[in-house]
């Protein structure tokens, strides 16, 4: 067997044999599939003294598509420099083998230099090389040439529209792809709907993603689900549910990434019983669910607090092998106990965790921080500590929740330091929040104003709603102008916050601050809503 063969039999690809004919020659097995990697200088030298012999672009362009297509598309860039030095061995179809490699590898400087090649060339208004270029630069977020190249196209194709719109939505500019969509003059074509859409879901345009799915409706026979998935998709990100409904109960096909956004799209707008009997009736007549599927089911668990959907889902889960209660499944099953506030069975998830990372130890310190076991929160993050895992910023809000709800100042006080000099974490308003509420509890009210005068940031609604509650707990009074002040000068203030406010000063008989506070919340057109509480009076899912 050649070393040409070797190569491609290697890379599990059907094995050409170059013979006399003008055409290549593909044989019908398939030779088992091998570990991939790069090419030696030996056979690199060898299929150079191969080409010598017969440097013809037909039969080299598939080994060049090939190679690509394979696990190893830098072996493709090492023949594309072989195949350079033999003109007879090259056209415009290498270029474009070539640039979809560095595409792949985004080997920018290479790309550039193929560019440059191409120029050189006199290949530069071949079509299929400028969309190739097109893509290219888009992958490599150069919107600038990517924009250059396509003012260069003198006849864009669809490809070349759907390559721009969907490039230029992924590079963050979703408002540019709108606008080269509404100037196309040629038909669109499902991917480049998608793209658009996409670019729709970015800029909450709900009315233009609407006007997309009448274009469908009146233009399109035939919809494929992936184009009906990208309409649900737009409906579930803007909040228009019911759209969202109606069109997933509509959809002639639905494949899994449809259930999971529409599951997704109720648990997002705050229809929680919905997500979870939705995902039931996907278990009984959808298509098998996946990792995304079931980690969308245990949000909408976590969000509603019903133990008995908790536990049912958990034992769905325990019965299933094709989905381990591992990485964000199991991220997800310890953060739905802990907000059911069933911790034991979170920190039985845990344990049984093969591999940890800093989003499951967080997870299970800031449920026992919710739970007051402030100490056993220390003790997991001495743990945490001790197998390598370096915490993060939501691993510090857990700790000093963990001390302010135990009361254990001088270690939350310990933490709070060692988050910028020890862990290079710099804080943040939750963490200055944490830090405003530990002192609060405390009862250190002097020494929680101190510390908002200190920090290095102005403070928000959060901090002084935590002072706030703070002064109402320990009957102080004297505070309450200053924290009125703070929250006036504050931008992000929560209306329970206000609320609280004037409710602190009609508790002490200040009438008129009372009803000031709340006349600049109706003329701000604030209004609280009111609580609502549930109580599970017999079990919603029989298992």
């Amino acid at each position: 067997m050649s070393y040409l063969a070797k190569i491609l039999s290697r890379h599990g690809l059907p094995v050409i044999v170059l013979a006399a004919a003008t055409e290549p020659r593909l044989t019908t097995e398939m030779p088992p599939r091998h570990p991939p990697g790069s090419l030696s200088p030996r056979q690199i030298s060898q299929i150079h003294a191969h080409f010598i012999k017969t440097p013809q672009s037909h039969i080299l362009n598939p080994l060049l598509g090939a190679l690509t297509s394979s696990a190893a598309p830098l072996d493709a860039l090492f023949l594309y420099n072989i195949m350079l030095r033999h003109p007879a061995a090259h056209n415009h179809y290498t270029f474009t083998y070539a640039l979809k490699a560095c595409s792949i590898l985004q080997a920018r400087h290479k790309g550039t230099e193929i560019h440059a090649g191409v120029l050189k060339s006199g290949h530069c208004s071949d079509v299929f090389i400028q969309n190739s270029l097109l893509h290219f630069y888009f992958l490599s977020n150069d919107v600038v040439s990517a924009n250059r190249i396509f003012g260069s196209i003198q006849f864009p194709d669809v490809v070349s529209w759907t390559s721009l719109i969907s490039g230029l939505s992924r590079c963050g500019f979703e408002r540019e792809a709108l606008d080269k969509f509404a100037a196309m003059d040629v038909e669109p074509n499902c991917a480049t709907l998608v793209s658009i859409l996409s670019a729709c879901c970015g800029l909450w345009e709900l009315n233009s993603g609407r006007a997309i799915h009448g274009y469908v409706l009146k233009n399109w026979r035939r919809v494929g689900v992936i184009l009906w998935n990208a309409v649900l998709n737009l409906y579930v990100k803007c909040g228009f549910i019911w759209g969202a409904r109606n069109l997933f109960t509509k959809m002639p096909e639905r494949d899994v990434f449809s259930w999971t956004t529409m599951i997704g799209g109720y648990a997002l707008s705050g229809f929680h019983k919905d997500s979870i009997e939705l995902f039931q009736e996907m278990l009984q007549v959808g298509p098998e669910p996946n990792e995304a599927t079931v980690v969308t089911a245990l949000s909408a668990c976590s969000s509603s607090g019903v133990t008995t959907s908790s536990e049912w889902v958990h034992t769905y889960l325990s019965s299933q092998r094709n989905i381990p209660i591992n990485g964000p499944v199991g991220n997800a099953l310890i953060n739905m106990f802990v907000k059911c506030g069933n911790v034991g069975k979170a920190i039985g998830v845990f344990i049984d965790l093969q591999a940890k990372d800093v989003v499951s130890w967080s997870t299970i310190i800031s449920g026992l921080a919710m739970a007051g076991r402030g100490n056993h929160a220390l003790q997991l993050f001495s743990l945490m500590l001790v197998h390598g895992i370096p915490p993060d910023g939501v691993t510090f809000i857990g700790l000093l929740s963990a001390c302010s709800h135990s009361g254990l100042i001088n270690q939350g006080l310990m933490l709070y330091e060692a988050m910028d000099r020890v862990y290079g974490i710099q804080p943040q308003m939750q963490h200055y929040a944490c830090v405003v509420d530990m002192y609060g509890r405390a009862g250190l009210l002097e020494e929680a104003e101190a510390f908002i005068r200190a920090m290095p940031v102005e403070a928000d609604g959060s901090v002084w709603g935590a002072l706030l509650n703070a002064c109402k707990v320990h009957g102080d009074e004297v505070m309450f102008g200053l924290i009125r002040t703070g929250l006036v000068r504050s931008r992000s203030v929560s209306i329970g916050t206000l609320a609280l406010l004037s409710n602190a000063y009609a508790g002490c008989e200040k009438w008129n601050d009372a009803n000031r506070i709340r006349n600049d919340m109706r003329l701000a057109g604030l209004k609280k809503m009111a609580g609502s509480s549930r109580v599970e009076i017999r079990p919603m899912i029989n298992i």
